[in-house]
């Protein structure tokens, strides 16, 4: 069983740079993919972004440019670095993993990524 946890969400102002943080314990495999993934109240879950255990990665077209994914695996921790925020990015933010997920087949198909955390909730002011 892998675990999940998020971290870093709250409040942040529009063009603000929050950091969020997925830590991973129990059991890990080397071809898990990472992905961050949110939902907006009276939306469908979307991807984000995914990353496979090569370092491949694919961003959803909302947030390239601006969210960045990056690893520690000393800390078996996921992060994704938010910059330029605007209002649609208030949202239900999770982290997920999922065993030789493509970057494109996660992104496309969160049912394809088998864990996830409980989600953090990050709110946009103006």
């Amino acid at each position: 069983q892998l675990l999940l946890e998020e971290s870093g969400g709250g409040s942040a102002p529009i063009g603000g740079s929050p950091t969020l943080s997925c830590t991973a314990s129990g059991y890990r495999s080397p071809s898990f993919s990472i992905g961050w993934f949110r939902q907006a109240p009276g939306q469908n879950r979307e991807g984000i972004v995914v990353r496979d255990s090569d370092g491949s990665t694919t961003y959803a077209d909302p947030v390239k440019g601006r969210f960045t994914i990056s690893m520690d695996n000393v800390k078996n921790t996921a992060y994704l670095q938010m910059n330029n925020l605007e209002p649609g990015d208030s949202a239900m933010y999770y982290c997920a993993a999922g065993r030789n997920v493509s970057p494109l087949a996660g992104l496309n198909a969160p049912g394809n990524m088998e864990y996830w955390g409980k989600g953090i909730l990050v709110t946009i002011s103006s």
